[in-house]
Order: structure tokens, then sequence, then C-alpha cells
């Protein structure tokens, strides 16, 4: 009997071994599949290429604009790699709205990471994300809207997203950070909606018409350390939406803080330079509310390096470095002391008045 089970263990623990051999194994067999327009990858197809991509699989683009749609959904681990945003162009072939949809109900996606290209929309959208799980968006160009409902652990990452008739960024009971992008020339940069929670850290949001950030409905919005310029206002904080905004340079605008009472908002460290209020009240039209500012935040000019052609370090002499735990205010860090010796930045810092 002893011995019995004795061979039962030994080849139980044979198979265990065996199978964790198969499993490296498969890891090691991870691709690399290769869509080039010209014919000379594995694919010219990028619809092929991911539908073909397993699960640690890597799909890379060559150069060039492709006229094609791509959907992932049904699919686990695998990353979409094109050559740069400034070499691959995704314009979509006219079927869909939108260009890139990750995600697909019932089937979703998960662990899915893109990088490097360029999408133009179709129909108003460009990047529609819908139930799925772990997605990057790394180092994109995004020109029009880029929109996820019910997304988990989402991440987006010094990507350039602009030229949006409607919104930049809209995130819809979706979990999220938006962290070192560039968010542009839209009629709303950032809006956060439904029952999501979003960290949105050192971004640029500029030359939106309208809000650089508007947070709704029940949504919980960590605000650290943007840069918010050039906007119709800085940021609204809307309905019963919960708050924490910090270390942000709100400049000018037409407006900065816009806050309904019925939301939880709190606010510090930030700096304010506005055209016509900085802190608002939600109501029709808003109406200043001063007292809603914190004790420790400031009403300055920032000090920019070059307000006119978006430069948005801070010059060494800006009030704006060294604020409370902060090293400085704002998603970029000032220009090097040597730098802003130099008579153009000093010529050009005469400007960057209200």
């Amino acid at each position: 009997m002893f011995q019995t089970i004795v061979i039962a263990v030994l080849g139980l623990a044979v198979l265990i071994a065996h199978l964790k051999d198969n499993l490296a194994g498969a890891q090691s067999l991870s691709r690399t599949i290769v869509v080039a327009i010209d014919g000379s990858g594995d694919f010219t197809s990028i619809q092929e290429a991911v539908d073909r991509a397993q699960k640690g699989d890597t799909v890379f683009i060559k150069p060039g604009v492709y006229a094609q749609d791509l959907t992932i959904h049904s699919k686990e681990g695998i990353k979409v790699v094109g050559a740069g945003a400034d070499y691959v162009t995704l314009v979509g072939d006219g079927s869909y709205v939108g260009v890139l949809h990750i995600g697909k109900w019932p089937y979703g996606a998960s662990d899915i990471e893109i990088t490097g290209l360029t999408i133009h929309d179709h129909g108003g959208h460009a990047v529609g994300i819908f139930n799925a799980r772990g997605v990057t968006l790394r180092a994109l160009h995004v020109k029009g809207l880029l929109f996820s409902q019910q997304v988990k652990e989402m991440r987006i990452e010094n990507c350039v997203i602009g030229e949006s008739e409607t919104t930049g960024v809209q995130l819809a009971d979706s979990q999220a950070v938006l962290i070192g992008n560039v968010i542009h020339d839209n009629d709303h940069g950032v809006n956060v909606v439904g029952k999501s929670t979003v960290r949105i850290e050192r971004n640029v949001i500029l030359r939106n018409l309208f809000e650089a950030i508007v947070v709704e409905d029940g949504a919980t919005v960590t605000l650290v350390g943007n840069t918010l310029v050039k906007n119709g206002s800085g940021a609204a904080f809307l309905g019963a939406s919960r708050n924490d905004v910090s270390g942000n340079i709100v400049a000018f605008n037409k407006l900065g803080f816009v806050i309904d009472p019925s939301s939880h908002t709190m606010v510090s460290f930030n700096a304010l330079f506005n055209r016509e209020g900085n802190y608002m009240k939600a109501t029709s039209p808003p109406t200043p509310a001063p007292e809603l500012m914190s004790e420790s935040d400031l009403v300055t000019d920032p000090l920019f390096a070059d307000l006119d052609h978006d430069d948005y370090r801070l010059l060494p002499t800006s009030l704006l470095v060294h604020r409370g735990t902060f090293p400085y205010l704002g998603a970029l860090p000032p220009v090097d002391r040597s730098v802003s010796n130099d008579n153009n930045y000093r010529q050009t810092n005469q400007t960057n008045r209200k």
C-alpha cells in the first residue's frame, strides 16, 4: 500500500514538472507578427494579424497609412505596436463609427497594450473601449474622441489627444489613470461620468472651447499636478462627484474652478490665474465664490517659459516651485536655471501676463 502511494506521488510530481515545462515552452513561443502594407510582413491586414495572435504575442505594424478599422475582442495578453505615431496611421475604411475598438459586449478583452500609432476619427469617434480590463494606451496620437465604458484598470499615458468636435477623452463607469498626456483643441478636454474612478496626473490640457475637465454624476476623480491653460474653464466639478484637487496650475482660462455645492471637492496647493474668475459656484451663469479658495492655494502669474508658444515649464523664479510637498506645481518640471538666464526667456516672459 505504501509503495503504491509513493509511486502515485512520484507520478504526480513528474506530471506537474511536465506541465510546468510545457507552460514555459508555450511562453517561450510568444511570437512577433509583422504587418506591412507593402506585403513585406506576415500580413497586410492588421485585423487578420490580431485575429491570429494568441496570448503573449506582439503584432508589429510597419510604417504606412492603413485604411483599415481594427477591433480587438475575445483576446487576452496581446500587444499591438506601431513603428511610431509619426510613421503609422490608421484612418479606417469607413465601415464603422470609430477606427479602433477594444472589447465588445459580451466578449470583452483583457491585458491589451496599444502603442506607437496615430488614429484618426470616423463619424466623430477615433477609439472606443468597452467591457474590457487592463487596457494600456501609450504614445498614441488620437485625432478625435477616445471613449470608454465599463472598463477597468485602464492606463492612458504619454498620448496626444485632440481635434475632436466633442470631447477629447470621455470615461463612463470606468477605472482609469491618465498620466503625461497632452489633450488639446476639443470642445471639452476630459469628461468623467457615471460611477467612474479616475486619476488625472501631470497632463497638459489646453485650448478646449469649454472646460478642460468636467466631472459629473457620482464619479470620483483625483486631479493632481496638471496644467490647464487657455480653455473656456479649467475644471467643473458637478453633481454628486467626489474630487481631490491638488498641485495643479489653472491659468489663462476664462474661468478657473467651477464647483457645484452638491459635489464633495477638496482643493489644496493649486495656482490659479484666470481672466474672469478663479473660484466659481456652478450656477447659471457661474457666480464668483472666493470662499472656496484653500489657504494653500495661490492666485499668481505662473511665469511660464513661453506662453505664446505653449511652453508651460516654469521659470525658476516662479512662486510655484517648491510648494508644500510638491517640487513644482503643474505638469512640467521647471526650466533649468542656466537656460532660464538666456535673454530669449527673459524677454518672452514679459508677455506672460494676464
